[in-house]
């Protein structure tokens, strides 16, 4: 084949350069305060908006190899923490360009990589002192509350009390008339208001009669006895559970008998008063001032604490949340519904209503429901060749076969709902939707599961293995609507709601006018929820607002100054000469130097990004301040600590508005953080190291004719 070999420049390193040049497009995605970014196809001229460094990067062009391997770090790290990449992705940037700085001035390769990796380990280690335990800081959270007068109360203006203004609350809608319902404010304890917010509104959920748990539009008053900053502005409180006049043929005594089966689940006392109650304002601060969703997963963290009767667990269950886009609704309408929400064709509308008012059989398959689908693992015989498996004495075409077998299945063990969890193939789909039975393809393994478990039902890899004893029973069907009963013209597709009592798994619907934010809205949902969720594994979070940085910077500033003070004990102990040392020292000082300007333009950005600040240089001059005044301090963890307390982190509050003065906490993550920094450095030094690009196969004509051919020999 024909080859070309490029060397790579060590006073330009051309990996180098490209990872900076890929990164600087994510520069203002730091931040609570993002700016989206709108992705075009030019095939389609389709446009997407985009707020996450993963999205960003899949629209890129990464033909080089450099490229792809940041590609790869950003995958790893979505994979496994769904946050970080941002970060990810601009030190990446900035470190590149810091080591470019060390080539330029004769620093070897060999110092860079192990004075980085050493410094990066060490400042790892420094800021375990700042991990806060989730106990401390739920506490922290629930004792910090301020508690105006109801003429006293104001709204954070984008602040985390906004979730419960009376425009955001969640109110679940029943099944059933009942009448009001009053609960006196002092019928709890010193939870206060959180107790309130998840065993008076929240709890309705349990009411699985309601396809969905609506966020109540603007302009409606019906609860507007909770104020701006989430007080209780009445000593009373009243919520009256209504008729859906869109479910009404599923009949009273079955719907009664599963809220009265779910409020147990939501009205039991928690022993630790922090413990269920907390979760909502931690959500807040983890979401960096984004109230997008968090109104969404303070709901399911609720519920799901409420569920479990706060026995200790305080984990977020990923596995029990799915969601289901809807285009054509305001956004106001996103809400949380029990049960499984999906997208069907119209053609299954008229089944769906025909089953509305039945307990289902239903049927889980875990493959492809198609004929020439094989399990992963299945090998055919290497010498034999198959004609026909199924030969009909009819005379008929295989595919007819196949499809006659399978139907004549379902319809013998009566089954009305089949989900797939791979494709569906589309005749047998029109068969059984021709035949009343329900199908719907492309469910998750943790959807299969949830209905397995409540149902009875196991699942399948083909429906010759179907017995009597796979069938699961109780599942119920529904359209989808919204609570107020509002038409949803969906296009192409109909939202089926599928439920069944006691399925652990709850449906964030995410709606919204706007073709070109549904991505969006997902990853942001999905980014809450699974910072939320580390942290509660983690069982600590770090100090949000830049303090973890900063304190970075101090440890490596005091191992900078340690440097200068042993290069003479060095020079003496380890060399035969001391002027031999002193290159040593020398290096060690430029590469730390190198690896806090990654973390010091990261907070510079943010600020700007912010408006904490005017300019780069400005918000640099910030920084040394606090530089400089916790060096003099002589604790630098201890003035970090205060400042993120006052709020003043990122000179003028740590989140994105303050309420009475105080600034709104924020919180990291803190493996998702590490294994970022630690990602971003290791995919440096490996480009670092890297002295060659070798190119091979057939694009010898390309490269010839390309502006970079005089860089390339040709083998």
């Amino acid at each position: 084949l024909p080859m070309a070999f490029r060397d790579v420049n060590a006073r330009r390193h051309i990996g180098l350069q490209q990872l900076s040049s890929l990164a600087s497009t994510g520069r203002t995605l730091l931040g609570p305060m993002k700016s989206h970014k709108f992705i075009v196809d030019e095939s389609t001229h389709q446009s997407t908006l985009i707020c996450s460094a993963v999205a960003l990067i899949e629209s890129l062009d990464l033909t080089s190899a450099a490229g792809q391997l940041l590609n790869e770090a950003i995958q790893a790290q979505n994979k496994e923490f769904k946050t970080g990449m941002s970060t990810l992705l601009f030190l990446v940037g900035a470190w590149s360009n810091a080591v470019v700085e060390c080539l330029q001035q004769n620093v070897p390769v060999s110092a860079i990589v192990s004075v980085m990796s050493e410094g990066l380990n060490s400042c790892c280690e420094r800021v375990q002192c700042l991990q806060i335990p989730i106990h401390d800081v739920k506490k922290e959270l629930c004792s910090s509350r301020v508690r105006p007068s109801a003429f006293e109360s104001k709204a954070c203006q984008v602040g985390h009390d906004s979730l419960l203004n009376p425009q955001n609350v969640l109110y679940f809608q029943g099944e059933i008339s009942a009448p009001e319902e009053v609960i006196p404010i002092n019928s709890c304890s010193h939870q206060g208001d959180d107790c309130i917010f998840n065993k008076g509104l929240v709890s309705p959920l349990a009411g699985f009669g309601s396809a969905a748990a609506l966020v109540k539009p603007a302009g409606d008053r019906r609860s507007s006895v909770i104020s701006g900053s989430g007080l209780i502005t009445s000593s009373w409180i009243r919520h009256k559970l209504t008729h859906s006049r869109h479910f009404s043929a599923l009949g009273k005594g079955h719907f009664s008998s599963q809220q009265d089966h779910f409020q147990g689940y939501l009205s039991g006392p928690s022993a630790d008063p922090c413990g269920c109650y907390g979760l909502g304002e931690l959500a807040v601060a983890l979401s960096h001032g984004n109230q997008t969703n968090v109104s969404l997963l303070q709901s399911i963290a609720a519920y799901q604490q409420e569920r479990a009767q706060c026995r200790g667990s305080s984990q977020l269950s990923i596995a029990g949340i799915v969601t289901c886009s809807l285009l054509g609704l305001p956004e106001s309408y996103s809400c949380v519904s029990p049960g499984f929400v999906t997208l069907v064709s119209p053609e299954q509308a008229t089944v769906i209503k025909h089953l509305e008012d039945k307990p289902l059989q239903i049927l889980l398959v875990d493959g492809d429901l198609r004929e020439q689908y094989r399990h992963l693992g299945f090998n055919r015989p290497s010498n034999v060749r198959t004609i026909l498996e199924h030969p009909s004495p009819q005379g008929g075409r295989a595919g007819d076969t196949w499809l006659s077998r399978m139907l004549d299945i379902l319809v013998s063990f009566e089954v009305n709902l089949v989900l797939v969890k791979g494709n569906v193939c589309k005749s047998l789909m029109e068969s059984c939707t021709a035949s009343r039975i329900l199908v719907t393809g492309s469910v998750t393994r943790d959807v299969l599961c949830a209905f397995g478990e409540v149902t009875g039902a196991q699942a399948v890899t083909y429906l010759t293995q179907l017995k009597a004893s796979c069938v699961g029973r109780g599942a119920r069907v529904q359209l989808w609507q919204p609570s107020d009963g509002r038409a949803t013209d969906l296009g192409e597709l109909v939202p089926l709601w599928i439920n069944v009592p006691g399925i652990p798994l709850l449906t964030a619907v995410l709606t919204t006018a706007v073709p070109s934010k549904v991505q969006l809205l997902e990853e942001q949902f999905w980014t809450s929820v699974y910072r939320l969720h580390h942290a509660l594994n983690d069982g600590k979070v770090f100090p949000g607002g830049g303090a973890v940085e900063l304190l970075c910077l101090t440890h490596i500033q005091a191992l900078i100054e340690q440097t200068a003070g042993r290069a003479n004990k060095t020079a003496v102990e380890g060399f035969p000469s001391p002027w031999l040392a002193v290159p040593v020292a020398e290096y060690k000082s430029i590469v730390l130097r190198a690896l806090a300007s990654g973390w010091k333009r990261y907070l510079s950005v943010v600020m700007c990004n912010m408006a904490k600040a005017a300019s780069e240089w400005e918000a640099c001059a910030s920084v040394d301040q606090h530089l400089q005044k916790a060096a003099d301090c002589g604790c630098p963890s201890a003035y970090i600590l205060e400042l993120f307390r006052r709020g003043e982190v990122l000179s003028g509050g740590s989140g994105a508005c303050t309420d009475h003065g105080e600034a709104c906490r924020v919180y990291d993550n803190v493996g998702a953080k590490t294994e970022a920094w630690r990602r971003a450095l290791d995919l440096v030094l490996l480009v670092l190291q890297t002295d060659a690009e070798i190119i091979t196969g057939p694009t010898r004509n390309q490269l010839l004719n390309s502006p970079v051919s005089s860089e390339f020999m040709f083998l």
